[in-house]
């Protein structure tokens, strides 16, 4: 029987984290902040199942773009200790094959999330070597601005809601 795990946090500054280094970790992929001017590289970083961007139709292009979109949303914020995403991870029915889990997890952030106007970054990773076999999980960042035009409007104080999750 699958155990269902679900947790939720908030990636911000106040404790000198950045959007685009979350997003590269957990991708595996290699990013350049362009507000600090550091180079975030997890490309060698191994368990990385799936990584894919999703935003609403309405989404300029470039939003697909991990590292413009993140970079987008460090630019966004102006304050030392802004809110710059929120994070979901959840447990994978074990029981399902990859292929399943990722189209529950795309499903899943595209009905809750995407469809009321966030990007939504998804990442599948596998289990660690030393874990639990079955801990296939998801991690998705989700973007916390309203859409306008080619760019982030105001934070979306709705979204903060638990009914969201």
């Amino acid at each position: 029987m699958a155990d269902f795990r679900l947790s939720a946090q908030v990636i911000g500054r106040g404790g000198g984290r950045s959007a685009v280094a979350a997003a590269a970790y957990r991708s595996g992929e290699r990013l350049n902040d362009m507000r600090t001017g550091e180079v975030h590289d997890y490309s060698r970083k191994t368990g990385v199942l799936h990584s894919e961007v999703l935003a609403p139709d309405n989404a300029p292009e470039w939003m697909r773009d991990r590292g413009q979109l993140w970079n987008a949303v460090e630019k966004a914020e102006r304050r030392n200790d802004a809110q710059l995403a929120r994070e979901i991870q959840l447990s994978l029915p074990h029981e399902l094959d990859f292929e399943a889990q990722r189209s529950l997890v795309l499903k899943y952030v595209q009905d809750q999330f995407v469809a009321r106007g966030m990007v939504g970054d998804v990442a599948i990773h596998a289990p660690s070597r030393d874990g639990d076999e079955r801990n296939v999980h998801a991690h998705v960042m989700l973007t916390m601005r309203e859409l306008t035009g080619n760019g982030f409007g105001k934070k979306e104080r709705d979204w903060k809601s638990p009914a969201l999750l």
